[in-house]
C-alpha cells in the first residue's frame, strides 16, 4: 500500500479526506494544508507511487494510481473525500469514475480531463545532471540544479524530493521519464461520478480551460467551478489559506 501520513482524530464522524501530490511531489508537500485541515476529521497524505516513500513500480498509469487510492481509502473506512493536484487530480478524477463508491466528495485542483501537450522531462533531465557525490546539503544541489532549473520556487519543489544523506532522489525518475506520456495524457476513462464536485484552479493558469467544460460535466455532471485570483497553477502553494478556505467551504464537515 502506498507510504501514508495521518493528521486529525481516528474516531472521526466526517468521512476522511484523501489528498492526492501532483508530479514531483510528496505527502509532505501538503503538511500544512493537512494539519490546518483535520481538527475535526482524519486527513490522509499519500506518497503516490514512484514517489516518496512508497513503492517503485514499473509502470505509471491512471488505472493503477487510481487503484492504489481506493486500496487506502479501503483500509480507513471504504469512503472519503478526496482531493488531488494535477497529476493528482487526474488519479482522483479515474478513481471517482472507476470506484465512485470510493468518493465522497471530489475537488480537483488545477488539471482537467484532457490530454496535454507539454512534458516534464526537461526537469527530469536537470535532476539526473546533478552530481549528487559532489552534494554534502542541499544547497549544494540547488546551485547545480541552477544550471538548469532558473525558476527558484521550482529548484525549491523538486529538491524537496532529494535525499541529502542518501544521495538520491525520492523519484523514480526512468520510470516517470517513461510513462510521460500517460502522465500528461488521460486514459479516456468512461461513465460518470455523479458525487459533488469542484474544479478549483489559479485564476492565472490556463490548465482547466473553458472549453473543457461540456467533457467535465459529461463526466462530472455536478462539478462546480472556482478561481483562486492570483494563483497559477499551485494554487496550493501560492495561495495556501484562499486555498485552504476554499477547501471548508466545499468540505463541510457537516454537509447540512
Amino acid at each position: 500500500m502506498l507510504n501514508t501520513v495521518l493528521n486529525g482524530p481516528e474516531n472521526a464522524d466526517a468521512p476522511p479526506l484523501l489528498i492526492a501530490h501532483g508530479l514531483f511531489g510528496s505527502a509532505r508537500n501538503w503538511g500544512v494544508i493537512a494539519k490546518r485541515m483535520s481538527d475535526k476529521r482524519k486527513v490522509i497524505t499519500v506518497d503516490m507511487r514512484n514517489h516518496g516513500e512508497s513503492d517503485w513500480k514499473q509502470t505509471h498509469s491512471y488505472p493503477e494510481l487510481a487503484d492504489d487510492l481506493a486500496e487506502v481509502i479501503a483500509a480507513h473506512g471504504g469512503r472519503a473525500d478526496v482531493m488531488g493536484h494535477s497529476m493528482g487530480g487526474k488519479t482522483a478524477m479515474t478513481l471517482a469514475l472507476k470506484h465512485p463508491d470510493a468518493v465522497n466528495r471530489l475537488v480537483v485542483a488545477d488539471i482537467a480531463p484532457v490530454a496535454y501537450t507539454h512534458s516534464q522531462n526537461s526537469l527530469i533531465a536537470a535532476m539526473r545532471a546533478v552530481d549528487l557525490s559532489k552534494v554534502e546539503k542541499r544547497s549544494d544541489a540547488d546551485a547545480q540544479l541552477s544550471q538548469h532549473v532558473p525558476e527558484a520556487s521550482v529548484r525549491a519543489f523538486l529538491l524537496q524530493s532529494l535525499d541529502v544523506k542518501a544521495k538520491s532522489w525520492r523519484l523514480n525518475l526512468d520510470v516517470l521519464e517513461a510513462e510521460m506520456s500517460k502522465i500528461v495524457g488521460w486514459p479516456g476513462a468512461v461513465g460518470h461520478f455523479d458525487g459533488p464536485t469542484l474544479f478549483l484552479s489559479g485564476a492565472d493558469s490556463d490548465y482547466v480551460r473553458s472549453e473543457y467544460r461540456p467533457l467535465i460535466k459529461t463526466l462530472f455532471p455536478a462539478a462546480k467551478f472556482a478561481k483562486i485570483p492570483g494563483a497559477g497553477h499551485w494554487l496550493h502553494a501560492e495561495k495556501p489559506r484562499e486555498f485552504e478556505a476554499a477547501l471548508q467551504a466545499f468540505l463541510p464537515i457537516d454537509p447540512s
